[in-house]
């Protein structure tokens, strides 16, 4: 029961994706560390996250954003799930066994540091935008701290949802609880 309370936490959280939103506002960080802190099966806490990226990225490119491709995209880039996926490996050291809201805080707060350095580097070295050299890449990550922002917003109050709900659900036993 635990686990499908889990995974439909992380369902609501993923369709938030799809709905009108500030840039960078989304919830993979805080559905990375919750699948690493929750999901029992290793496999499932890297799948799950990168599941959520994956399906939403097509309904977003191809859907909601489709006058913007010229065919159907499957993923917007690989750097995300990169990003992705170290937030997982974070929630992994942060937080697996070991939930508590300082510790939630601080992961999040961290998933967004990560998110912020990936996505940007990745701006930097695969569009012409920039100059391929170190001054080229600080004016990447100067122009990308308007949106860091909204990624520490969305991180803290995506986290304070999933496992705050998860463990409001847990308390008020609104459920029978099983292994």
């Amino acid at each position: 029961m635990k686990f499908r309370i889990a995974l439909i936490l992380i369902f609501v959280a993923a369709l938030t994706r799809l709905l009108p939103h500030p840039p960078n506002f989304t919830p993979l960080g805080a559905i990375g560390l919750f699948g690493a802190a929750y999901l029992q099966r290793r496999w499932l806490a890297w799948a799950v996250p990168f599941a959520a990226l994956f399906l939403t990225d097509l309904l977003i490119n191809n859907v909601i954003y489709s006058a913007y491709f010229t065919s159907f995209a499957w993923i917007t880039s690989w750097y995300i799930y990169l990003a992705i996926g170290l937030v997982v490996l974070l929630g992994y050291v942060m937080l697996r066994n070991r939930v508590s809201p300082q510790r939630v805080v601080m992961a999040s707060l961290s998933a967004s540091v990560v998110f912020f350095l990936v996505s940007n580097f990745s701006t930097w070295a695969q569009t012409p935008l920039y100059p391929k050299t170190i001054g080229g890449l600080l004016s990447c990550y100067t122009a990308g701290l308007p949106f860091f922002g909204n990624t520490l917003i969305g991180d803290l109050l995506f986290s304070a949802a999933l496992f705050g709900g998860y463990a409001w659900v847990l308390k008020s036993k609104l459920v029978a609880v099983r292994n």
